[in-house]
């Protein structure tokens, strides 16, 4: 029995073809099979519910969100330096209100005294209280969520606007000197709005968390 003949079952099969030990080859084009027919399923990114793909997953916080970060523990320290520098004062009138007591009930300055003293310390306790409220945002910038993204935006237009109006006085007055702190100001708030609305800043708070 020859292997060269056409008709022999075990020959050798035609020039070209490979074996297929019975079981007929998938065309080219067409995706592998499963098991049982099925098409094999496509493999699932590590981040496959993450809007925009495991690309658009960062890995490091951006470099405009880094640089709000350090304005906001920068604008912090002024903060407490402001808060210290009103308690003082505030003590320093309380202070005043409680000498002018001691020359008669009727002191017009012992009232004016207190209520300047209760003002003062009011207002350092507000400087005191944006300063706790910057470190936060400025340490939940690691591991918050939108909530610490909101809150920047709210803050930092909040701050711009504050410090637009200062500056816009201080032009009116033409005190060149008194241009530099709202300026700087300025810039320091519209860095820390636009570094958590932008694209790179809602992805970094937006990334899944494990």
């Amino acid at each position: 029995m020859s292997f060269g003949e056409p008709n022999n079952p075990y020959g050798q099969p035609p020039q070209g073809q490979q074996p297929g030990y019975g079981y007929p080859q998938a065309p080219q084009g067409v995706p592998q099979q499963g098991g049982y027919g099925y098409p094999a399923a496509p493999p699932v990114p590590p981040y496959g519910a993450y809007p925009g793909g495991p690309g658009m997953v960062p890995q490091s916080m951006p470099g405009l969100l880094t640089t709000a970060r350090v304005f906001l523990y920068l604008i912090s320290a002024v903060q407490i330096i402001g808060g210290l520098f009103w308690l003082y004062l505030g003590a320093v009138a309380s202070d005043a209100s409680d000498l002018s007591s001691t020359y008669g009930e009727d002191n017009p300055f012992e009232s004016m005294a207190s209520a300047a003293a209760g003002v003062l310390i009011v207002i350092g306790l507000v400087f005191l209280g944006l300063a706790t409220l910057s470190i936060t945002l400025g340490v939940k910038f690691g591991s918050g969520g939108q909530g610490v993204r909101i809150t920047t935006i709210v803050y930092g237009a909040l701050g711009t606007l504050f410090g637009a109006f200062y500056l816009f006085f201080a032009i009116d007055t033409g005190l060149a000197s008194a241009m530099i702190f709202p300026l700087i100001w300025v810039v320091f708030g519209v860095i820390i709005t636009v570094a958590p609305a932008v694209a790179s800043g809602s992805a970094w708070f937006s990334r899944p968390r494990y």
